[in-house]
């Protein structure tokens, strides 16, 4: 099964992308193209009134998601599940290694024949850099990388962007030309990796890149964003690295890809971010994110509770545009676009003001 190709078939999507998202893998950010940013965007603006609960579809009744995480998630996998639950499809999912028969010994090759017999379409979060790809190559249905040790993390790279479009349509301003500053553990960060990949895509970016020396982003990242035309700047500064930036973008210390607890340890909150230094070293408007989870605990507190009731923190904006992108990406995936209002209908139960969810 290709993750993606040339050109997209007369018919596939009705909005002008260039992947064929019809039955194809979601591997890697490399498989993006800006017009196909747009499409999954454009669909995921269509995907609001079912993630407010205002409105029921039922598109994907009778279909199964797989959802095979491997390593410990919060957000992405329940995300994923609602998303296709929203959708009117079923959830089957298998959490931890130990539950599953790879304990035993079985191949990712076999598991994949399996479970892709049991699925119309897998999620798969792994460990180990380049899993989800292995299981891909076997699977007979699409499947979704729900993140691979420190290498990829597609679906929040693309809720994180479009995070990053939301508020700064609301300030008048497009992505194009927007000072980002990525702050914390660069190395390890999937999400950070993912997320650099397509900023690449677009134009005259400064990035400012603030972390210590031994957490640094890796250099084919960085060497690709100034082949690109972007402008990276290396801190490891906090206080002059936030400096007008439009948007900041804070990550944990990824502690489970250090070789031990104690490594991980000599860099947990080292950047710290709280109030009293949003107010004296940032623009009023500067946009806060983060992948979370964040850690607070008070060793480490990267973003301190104190933000909490600052207009500009958009970690919850971020975990709701999750919803809306995962809900895309299956709608895309699985063909039935078009067809998602077909079904619909409004809620019968209480969901709250309109439009508080998002």
């Amino acid at each position: 099964m290709d993750a993606r190709t040339d050109s997209c078939p007369a018919g596939q999507t009705s909005l002008g992308s260039l992947m064929k998202f019809s039955g194809s893998h979601i591997l890697t950010v490399d498989q993006f193209t800006r017009e196909d940013i747009d499409t999954v965007f454009a669909v995921a603006d269509q995907m609001r009134p079912y993630a407010e609960r205002r409105r029921i579809t039922r598109v994907l009744e009778g279909a199964i998601l797989g959802n095979m995480f491997f390593e410990p998630s919060t957000r992405t996998r329940v995300s994923f599940g609602c998303a296709f639950n929203l959708l009117g499809g079923e959830v089957r999912e298998t959490t931890e290694v130990r539950a599953s028969a790879i304990a035993k010994g079985e191949s990712f090759y076999d598991t994949a024949r399996v479970l892709s017999g049991y699925s119309d379409i897998i999620v798969m979060r792994h460990q180990i850099e380049g899993s989800v790809a292995e299981f891909a190559d076997a699977s007979r249905k699409p499947v979704i990388n729900g993140g691979d040790g420190a290498n990829e993390h597609p679906s929040q790279a693309l809720l994180d962007l479009y995070t990053i479009r939301s508020e700064m349509e609301s300030k008048g301003k497009p992505i194009d030309n927007l000072r980002i500053a990525l702050i914390g553990d660069l190395r390890y960060g999937r999400a950070v990796h993912s997320l650099c990949k397509l900023l690449g895509l677009f134009d005259n970016l400064y990035m400012t890149l603030i972390s210590p020396s031994e957490l640094a982003l890796p250099e084919e990242y960085t060497d690709a964003l100034r082949a690109q035309g972007h402008t990276v700047r290396i801190s490891d500064n906090l206080h002059n690295g936030i400096q007008g930036a439009d948007i900041l973008y804070c990550t944990r210390t990824q502690e489970e890809r250090f070789p031990t607890p104690e490594e991980a340890n000599r860099y947990r909150g080292l950047f710290r971010l709280n109030q009293a230094i949003y107010t004296e070293h940032c623009e009023p408007n500067t946009v806060i994110m983060h992948p979370l989870p964040r850690d607070s605990r008070t060793e480490a507190s990267e973003l301190d509770n104190d933000l909490n009731d600052n207009p500009n923190l958009a970690i919850f904006r971020q975990t709701d545009n999750g919803l809306l992108i995962r809900m895309a990406l299956f709608a895309l995936i699985l063909d039935v676009v078009d067809r998602v209002h077909d079904s619909a209908r409004d809620v019968g139960w209480y969901t709250g003001p309109p439009g508080q969810l998002l």
